[in-house]
């Protein structure tokens, strides 16, 4: 990457943000239901607005609600945006714009290690994945910190590469911003770290030893100058896991919270289920890759660690990235008991751009097996370099029409966003024009009651709620007997979705 920015890259970044753009726009306009997460932070940015100081003070992560919250004062700038649906347009408008970020750094990310051509057909995959276009129209935090991962990573290998110390410390606030979103980016603190006190071992070729102690400090100070008030006020270095608990007399936290990890937990899960059972580190992969890509990544990651010429740098941060981040999902899955594709998108992200690497890979073979088949019998025959790199060119092409065809099918089955659960925004609609707003209503999904703007309580289809004015249960078919243990009537009812095989029934219960 001589070159931070030349013309080739500018036509790659335009494709890149036309395809993003478009796809995340859609998604948005056409979204049905968001995440159940997203209502958390919807809510948790409200909360922002009315009392910043207390609100942020008692959320365990407050950085991507404080995005969605300044979102919303600039959308307010030209539009009314005081009801719901303003706030949860924000969260939405947040992600896209993160992801656009994100995959602008990616792109040069990915053009450090296999180059500009190849990196631009990889973040061209990342964007058409479902999961990804999902995620990144969401009100969910993962672009979001997939923005400050992205950006902070770009920062520590052009610092790497150009030896600049102000790179390293602009990649610590980077890393500290990304803490506030999710306490997972501190791992830039690890790359760069290291990096730089491998540089102060072994100096000749690289940075200085002056100048690395420099970076380091600076390194150091831009990531503390932010994490470190967020540790002292939450008394723990990771407060959304509970980990790693602050001694007393540094905490500023008032909260008696518990960590959330038992190490009972952590070794009854140690089994090779972690890595290949069902919702793991591989099939979550597979699923997001849509098993198609999936070969070609492994292929790409052989091929670039063992057989393609790197610099030392190029090994470093693309080998520790890959490890600390497996690490981390294996953790997640046997300590934690769950690994979501939400969690392994990260890995996806930023190993996306191997992918164009094994397809190239496969490309030559399929191109050299069929010139092998076209020989004639009594000799070789010859072909110029050019008709050989077009014949790759072509198989190339072939197989990515493959896959983008695979992943528009996949696409289009899946939007809009959540349009199975129509009848949830329904029943949210008539809870909101027919009941008071002072009422409590019990319901099987919290989201409901969010788009109803009513207070809840949980619903387990078995007993109601005591502080419950109307209940909300699915019923599954006609004959289904609504067995409530108290007296409740039948208000409304609508199915939940096109296949009229589950509906959503609203009681009113009679005290």
């Amino acid at each position: 990457m001589t070159r931070l920015v030349n013309k080739q890259d500018i036509i790659h970044i335009i494709i890149l943000l036309v395809v993003v753009l478009g796809i995340g726009i859609y998604l948005i306009a056409t979204t049905v239901l968001i995440a159940k997460d997203g209502t958390l932070y919807v809510e948790c940015a409200r909360q922002i607005a009315d009392n910043p100081v207390g609100a942020m003070r008692n959320m365990h992560s407050w950085g991507y609600p404080f995005l969605i919250y300044l979102m919303h004062k600039i959308i307010g700038l030209f539009y009314i945006t005081t009801s719901l649906q303003g706030w949860i347009i924000s969260a939405q408008v947040i992600s896209l714009i993160s992801k656009v970020i994100a995959s602008i750094a990616l792109y040069f990310v990915g053009s450090y290690f296999v180059g500009p051509r190849l990196s631009f057909w990889g973040v061209l995959i990342l964007s058409i994945l479902s999961d990804s276009a999902e995620f990144g129209s969401d009100a969910i935090s993962d672009w979001p910190h997939l923005m400050f991962l992205a950006v902070g990573f770009l920062l520590l290998l052009l610092g790497a590469q150009y030896r600049k110390s102000w790179m390293f410390g602009w990649a610590g606030v980077i890393a500290g911003l990304g803490y506030l979103v999710r306490s997972e980016c501190c791992q830039l603190v690890l790359y760069g770290s290291a990096w730089l006190l491998f540089s102060l071992i072994r100096p000749q070729g690289k940075m200085k030893r002056a100048k690395a102690i420099g970076a380091l400090i600076l390194f150091l100070a831009g990531f503390a100058i932010i994490a470190i008030p967020y540790m002292w006020s939450k008394g723990y270095i990771f407060p959304r896991q509970g980990l790693w608990k602050l001694p007393a007399f540094l905490s500023f936290s008032n909260d008696n919270y518990s960590p959330i990890i038992d190490v009972n937990m952590c070794l009854a899960g140690l089994s090779i289920k972690g890595v290949i059972g069902n919702e793991t580190l591989i099939t979550n992969i597979c699923e997001t890759l849509v098993y198609y890509f999936a070969p070609f990544l492994l292929i790409g990651c052989y091929y670039y660690f063992r057989k393609q010429s790197k610099t030392l740098e190029q090994t470093f941060f693309a080998a520790a990235f890959i490890i600390v981040n497996v690490g981390m999902l294996l953790w997640q899955s046997l300590c934690r008991g769950f690994l979501s594709r939400r969690h392994t998108l990260v890995l996806v992200a930023f190993t996306v751009f191997y992918i164009p690497v094994g397809l190239h890979v496969i490309a030559r073979w399929l191109s050299s097996r069929q010139a092998t088949a076209c020989l004639p019998s009594h000799g070789r025959t010859s072909k110029s370099d050019a008709a050989v790199e077009e014949n790759i060119r072509r198989w190339f092409f072939i197989l990515m029409v493959v896959g983008y065809c695979i992943c528009a099918a996949k696409f289009v089955r899946r939007t809009p966003l959540r349009w199975e659960k129509q009848g949830y925004r329904d029943t949210a609609e008539w809870l909101n024009k027919n009941t008071a707003p002072t009422d409590i209503i019990a319901v099987p999904d919290k989201r409901i009651a969010f788009y109803a703007e009513r207070k809840w309580v949980k619903y387990d289809e078995k007993k109601i709620p005591k502080k419950a004015d109307y209940v909300v249960r699915f019923v599954r078919s006609e004959d289904e007997k609504m067995e409530f243990g108290k007296n409740a009537k039948e208000e409304y009812s609508t199915w939940v979705n096109s296949k009229k095989n589950k509906k959503l029934v609203i009681c009113k219960v009679i005290r």
